[in-house]
This record gives C-alpha cells, sequence and structure tokens, in this order.
C-alpha cells in the first residue's frame, strides 16, 4: 500500500454561535485507506466532511492530496460523497440514469485534476471518466448493481437502492477519494451487507480511497483498515486492531454514545 497522504487535517476547529461542533482535530488518511469514523451523534463527523467538501468555514488546515488554499478547491471534483440522507418526492421526475449523469464532470476538469494528482504521485485508476457518458453511466450502474433499474423513477427506490446510485453518481468521475456520511441509516440488513461488500470491491478493485462514518463497529471492524474515535475531540486514530483491543477506548466511545443518546431522549 502507497504511503501517499490523499487527505492531512491539522487542528481543525470548527464552531457556530459559540458552540465548538470539532474542537482541535488532526489526523491523515493514507492512499489505499478505509478509514471508519466512529462517534455518537453530535460527535461533529458531518461537520468534518463538510469542512473537508469547502462547505463549512474553519480554522487549521486541510490538504488534500498535499495541496492547499486555491489549488486545493480545484481538486474537491476528485470527491465523491454520498450524504447520510437523500430524501426525494415519489414523483420526482428524474430517473435513475439522470441521478448519476449528474455525476459526470467536465473534460476540463479532469485534465486539471489529472495534472495535480501527477503532481502529488497518487495513482489515479481511471475506470469511468475515460469512458462515453452514456458508457462511464452504464459502467457505473453496473458496479454498484443497479444497470436494470436505469429507467426508474428515483423516488421509488428502497433506501439501499439510492444509496447505490449516490455511489454510482460518484463514481462516474473516478473519485480519488470517498466520503460517506453514516450511508446505511435507515437501510435493512441485507442492503447494509451488500453495501458493504460493494464499498470493499470499490476500495480493492477501483483503488478509491473511502472515509467513512458509522455507528456500526462490527461493520466498521470488518470492512475499515483504520480508525478515527471522535466526540467534537479526536481520542484514537491508527489501526482497527488497536482500538478493538483496547477494552478502555471501547467503554468510553459507549458510555459517551449512551449519554448523547440519553440527553436526545430527554430533550423530546
Amino acid at each position: 500500500m502507497s504511503m501517499t497522504n490523499v487527505l492531512e487535517v491539522s487542528d481543525l476547529v470548527v464552531g457556530y454561535d459559540n458552540h465548538l461542533a470539532v474542537d482541535k482535530i488532526s489526523f491523515d488518511v493514507q492512499e489505499g485507506d478505509v478509514l471508519g469514523i466512529v462517534g455518537p451523534n453530535g460527535a461533529g463527523k458531518t461537520t468534518l466532511f463538510r469542512a473537508i467538501l469547502g462547505l463549512q468555514k474553519y480554522s487549521g488546515r486541510i490538504k488534500l492530496f498535499g495541496l492547499e488554499d486555491s489549488k486545493y478547491h480545484q481538486l474537491l471534483p476528485l470527491i465523491g460523497y454520498v450524504p447520510q440522507k437523500v430524501i426525494f418526492e415519489p414523483n420526482f421526475p428524474a430517473s435513475v440514469y439522470d441521478v448519476v449523469s449528474m455525476g459526470i464532470i467536465s473534460n476540463k476538469k479532469l485534465v486539471r485534476g489529472a495534472k495535480f494528482v501527477q503532481q502529488c504521485g497518487c495513482c489515479w485508476n481511471q475506470i469511468y471518466s475515460s469512458l462515453g457518458s452514456n458508457n462511464k453511466i452504464m459502467t457505473a450502474l453496473k458496479t454498484v448493481g443497479l444497470e436494470y433499474l436505469k429507467n426508474r423513477r428515483i423516488g421509488e427506490l428502497s433506501g439501499g437502492e439510492l444509496q447505490r446510485v449516490f455511489i454510482a453518481k460518484s463514481l462516474v468521475r473516478d473519485p480519488l477519494l470517498l466520503i460517506l456520511d453514516e450511508p446505511v441509516t435507515s437501510v435493512d440488513v441485507e442492503s447494509q451487507t451488500k453495501f458493504y461488500e460493494l464499498i470493499k470491491k470499490i476500495n480493492q478493485e477501483n483503488q478509491i480511497t473511502i472515509v467513512w462514518s458509522s455507528h456500526d463497529l462490527d461493520a466498521i471492524s470488518k470492512y475499515a483498515s483504520r480508525v478515527a474515535c471522535m466526540n467534537k475531540k479526536l481520542f484514537f486514530h491508527g489501526e482497527k486492531e488497536k482500538f478493538f483491543s483496547n477494552k478502555d477506548l471501547l467503554k468510553t466511545y459507549t458510555e459517551s454514545s449512551m449519554q448523547i443518546h440519553m440527553h436526545n431522549h430527554n430533550m423530546h
């Protein structure tokens, strides 16, 4: 595995209205990683992702493929992102094919991205972006196992199918980094397993680095290569074996999750 850093986060602080959402977090993501980020609701995971994606003001430093500032933003099209919940009206007039096509980026952006990728020495396995538009879409749908649903209205899909459509929408641009924000929330157990197997496949076969947040410690232990444990602050970042063999860390994680759960329950 390469030791190239795809992402470096240093002393990241994000606050809203005098409320600290992310408190001085530092970690890196190496090329080829599947980094599982665990933490209770309200731990700052989505806020962290929004900062990385350039959607949230922050202090500290974020480097993408070794670049920061203005050059960094030119590489944002090479990040795939699947949000926690994607909701469509049942009658929304777009097909699966239409939604995946929205992920296609211009050749100009691809060429510019390729130049920066070459500078940082990352490996970019361009499976889809070298194809014509129709082939990009159909090949991505085939990867996620949904080519047979290409004409289905997006509002008629199950939660698991919808998340796989958004993976396909990211794949058509051959992302160097794929960020998944609790992607199996409200997805049945059978679909969750299929989804995790898909993540494993695109990490290994497409050589896409993945950062994925989840409450599911079993899935993290099975599919992630490294773990970051956060609750506003970062409590752990490293090999998953070290995390899961540390009883004190697991206890801290479980207790903080329960406290947040009880707090939210008492608020209602």
